[in-house]
């Protein structure tokens, strides 16, 4: 059976539920979640509301949800204790601790200067070993210095390095680059990359692919947001001198043209902020979303009318992006903001946790088969 036909019994089986799914818990303090749409059979509920400005999220081996800050120099550890969340803060007093990523035991945690390293480390909670420098010659300056970090299939340690400026020519930054776990042989990936702040690697291709955020000041409606594609390294995605793809910088296009660069793999929204993605690969939402985009859009802040603050979803067929659309809506409302999405985790389950760095809050979305597949929801 094909994905579009499987796509279309689905839509048929569950039209008859409401297009609005009601939160299935919500703790105090949080914010609402009844304003929040999904698709047909999916729930969202506050998964943990006591992780202050959570952004990036990683999984270890027994369970434990790591989530970093960037604002609040902290790095937490999220255990499931008896079906009960318990929440420790594992590192205080880091500078701008933004990226996370798990392997081998060890917690990695891209500060803003350098990357460090605590080994062993779900059996260290309470009791955390002292880092182990990786590599301290990244850039210090603080604009786009939240640095996002994962490990590809070929056990490198990817980061991407925001260029330290809205629009400017910098060969030390804009970038996706990689090196070996212990920080040797550091190189660039991808090049013309503005603000990366998610990538992730195609579960069949091995192609990474990565959120970009554009360039400032164009307008309502330029740049684009992008989701580009990187099969291979030594391409550049042309920054500082086109954007989208198609948009000449009005400082820096005359210098190069859009025709040298690639372009985005997919388009998002003018200034929606794309930052943490995921190729969805669990077995709990529907067969159509197996291998496809989920994308965390912050939001934007320099636009007349705000957009973004939601969850969108671009289809992928045959290793190609083939279409966007909304997943998750509803924390902007009449141009007021209860939340902003900013990465997304999936667990063993299938199911989906989305931080949220306004609210402090870490959210689960799940699906819950429909009456007529033979299952109480």
């Amino acid at each position: 059976m094909t994905m579009t036909s499987i796509a279309t019994r689905f839509r048929l089986i569950i039209s008859c539920l409401p297009i609005l799914v009601p939160s299935v818990s919500a703790a105090q303090g949080a914010p609402d979640l009844a304003d929040i749409s999904l698709p047909p059979g999916f729930i969202i509920e506050v998964w943990t509301d006591e992780v202050p400005n959570a952004r990036s999220l990683a999984l270890g081996d027994n369970g434990t949800v790591f989530v970093a800050t960037r604002r609040d120099g902290r790095v937490y550890a999220v255990e499931n204790d008896g079906g009960e969340r318990r929440v420790t803060t594992l590192i205080e007093r880091l500078k701008m601790p933004n990226g996370v990523a798990f392997r081998d035991g060890a917690l990695y945690v891209a500060e803003n200067h350098r990357i460090i390293r605590f080994d062993d480390i779900e059996s260290r909670i309470g009791d955390e070993p002292e880092p182990v420098v990786v590599i301290d010659t990244l850039l210090p300056e603080r604009h786009h210095g939240w640095r996002y970090i994962d490990f590809g299939p070929d056990g490198k340690l990817y980061i991407a390095l925001g260029a330290p400026c809205n629009v400017c020519v910098r060969d030390d930054a804009a970038n996706i680059s990689r090196m070996n776990p212990d920080g040797s042989d550091e190189e660039v990936f991808a090049e013309g990359v503005r603000n990366s702040v998610g990538f992730a690697w195609h579960p069949e291709t091995g192609d990474l692919w990565f959120t970009d955020n554009g360039r400032d000041m164009l307008g309502d409606d330029l740049p684009p947001g992008e989701l580009n594609h990187a099969p291979i390294a030594g391409l550049h995605f042309g920054f500082p001198y086109c954007h989208g793809g198609d948009v000449p910088d009005p400082e820096y296009g005359d210098e190069r043209a859009c025709t040298e660069f690639e372009g985005p793999a997919q388009k998002l929204g003018p200034h929606v902020a794309p930052l943490g993605m995921i190729f969805y690969t669990g077995d709990m939402f529907p067969a159509e979303y197996r291998n496809q985009v989920l994308i965390a859009e912050h939001g934007s802040w320099n636009r007349s009318r705000k957009i973004g603050y939601r969850v969108s979803l671009v289809r992928m067929e045959d290793g190609n992006a083939t279409g966007y659309e909304v997943f998750a809506d509803g924390w902007l409302q009449n141009e007021e903001v209860s939340g902003r999405p900013v990465d997304l985790l999936q667990l063993p389950d299938g199911s989906l946790l989305v931080s949220d760095d306004q609210s402090g809050v870490i959210y689960r979305i799940a699906y819950v088969r429909p009456i007529d597949e033979g299952v109480t929801p």
